[in-house]
């Protein structure tokens, strides 16, 4: 068993590890990253579950399905008409496999240009900062660091009366690869994954129906998001049961026979696939050896401090194995600031200000607080709101639905949230994390001149309407 020594080594080459990777390199550390994803065609690929099964996948997938609902439903405002239209999915899958090889390409090269040496493998954490790397075929190999990044992410989590098979039951990756659009698809879990993997088979010509334990749709959002998102759903089509809780899936023949506890008596439900995405895990199965002094939560996740250490020396831990949201760019920063904070300089992440996107039609987006968390903690606060039916680049669009509300503290000013619904929300948030990180209040986005006609005068308007001053609706 030979021995290696590194300044840093990062387990897991996920959004958290590869980018901690990189700026440790960067910042000069002899630096190695052990991953152990294989792609679809059977080789070693970085960029974990994000790039190879997660947020670009399902993105490559979420934009051809929105092109051909386009085609086939909202072309015809703008005096275009297609006859016959027709989606082949192979071309389309194929299409997400060859974008997510180009971006897990290009995290080797960028390991390449930044000296970072890649190990495939099983990454296990040993006493004294050693890694344990065993690779496919059994072979191990020891790493000596000064300092460990546990960067392991996390896995869907599978419930026992209904195991992954790969065929009729399936994960968000088993969801990303059908070979035909499935006529019936049931959908568990109304969260992120479920609604936007439900969103494009439901594009594509699928009858979906999500089914969610929860009472309440969308509970992480705001209420007044959560409630358009639920509308302009179910005007597409998308059958939402809440309150319901699946208690038994069988495979039949080609079927998946569903049952499930309802608010009016148990139902049943017949799908020819099934998705199920109720949530996923930390994963630190195996990683952590006897003695390493690591601990982990009752959740599985690494305890760490407000800087990512775990309390032992030279071992830190980022990203979706460690509390907060299990977001791509959360774990990204983590990245960065611990291998900044290694290198003798200061690094920090907060937590408050991190932005949520769910990439449906339309989109979700927010930051910060919600008005029930602002209530529920005695926060003084006050809002204004702005509807995209107002704003002139989202008519012109076709996209006219959804909204942006600005919650600021009725005493200071400061954005204490901004909660957005409508088309490319995803990028309007941005600008609400820049002002809240700079302590911004809702007179600094309101005096801010934005272009016209642009979707952003929506953020600019809903900021003026928190004190009434909003110009193109009645205050």
């Amino acid at each position: 068993m030979s021995e290696q020594n590194f300044d840093v080594v990062v387990i897991g080459a996920g959004p958290a590890g590869y980018v901690a990777a990189i700026r440790a390199a960067q910042l000069g550390l002899k630096t190695a990253c052990v991953d152990m994803f294989t792609g679809k065609d059977g080789k070693a690929a970085l960029g974990g579950t994000c790039l190879n099964v997660g947020c670009i996948p399902s993105k490559a997938l979420l934009d051809s399905s929105k092109q051909f609902h386009n085609l086939t439903h909202a072309f015809a405002a703008h005096g275009i008409s297609a006859k016959d239209a027709a989606i082949d999915v192979g071309t389309m899958v194929g299409r997400k496999d060859k974008i997510v090889k180009q971006f897990t390409g290009g995290i080797a090269l960028l390991f390449k240009q930044n000296k970072v040496t890649p190990f495939f493998g099983k990454g296990r954490l040993l006493p004294n900062r050693q890694v344990e790397v065993t690779a496919a075929d059994g072979s191990q190999q020891t790493l000596a660091a000064t300092n460990v990044i546990l960067a392991t992410g996390s896995v869907p989590i599978e419930l026992p009366f209904a195991k992954f098979d790969g065929k009729h039951i399936v994960d968000n990756a088993g969801a990303l690869d059908f070979s035909e659009t499935p006529k019936r698809l049931g959908v568990i879990g109304a969260g992120v994954i479920g609604l936007e993997l439900g969103s494009v088979w439901k594009r594509l010509g699928a009858d979906v129906t999500i089914i969610e334990a929860l009472p309440d749709f969308l509970a992480a959002a705001d209420a007044d998001v959560a409630k358009t998102a639920a509308r302009e759903f179910a005007k597409q089509g998308l059958k939402i049961e809440l309150g319901a809780k699946l208690s038994k899936a069988e495979i039949k023949g080609d079927e998946v026979h569903l049952t499930y506890a309802a608010k009016d008596g148990e139902k049943s439900l017949v799908v020819d696939k099934l998705l199920v995405a109720v949530g996923r895990r930390a994963y630190t199965d195996g990683v952590l050896a006897d003695g390493t002094g690591v601990k982990t939560d009752e959740r599985g996740r690494v305890v760490v401090d407000e800087h990512c250490w775990t309390g032992v020396e030279g071992v830190w831990a980022i990203g979706d194995c460690v509390r907060g949201p299990m977001l791509a760019h959360k774990g990204s920063e983590e990245g960065v600031a611990v291998a900044e904070l290694i290198a003798g300089k200061a690094g920090h992440v907060n937590l408050d200000t991190v932005p949520w996107v769910i990439y449906t039609e339309p989109e979700i987006a927010w930051v910060g607080k919600t008005e029930a968390q602002c209530k529920a903690e005695g926060i003084p606060y006050k809002t204004g709101s702005f509807p995209f039916a107002a704003i002139g680049r989202a008519v012109a669009m076709n996209e006219p639905a959804g909204f942006v509300k600005v919650i600021a503290h009725a005493d200071t000013d400061r954005i204490l949230g901004v909660h957005l619904v409508g088309a490319c929300v995803s990028e309007l948030v941005a600008e609400c994390v820049v002002a809240m990180e700079f302590k911004g209040s809702s007179e600094d986005l309101a005096r801010i001149v934005h272009a016209h006609p642009t979707l952003s005068e929506a953020v600019h308007e809903a900021a003026l309407a928190v004190d009434k001053r909003a110009i193109h609706k009645a205050n």
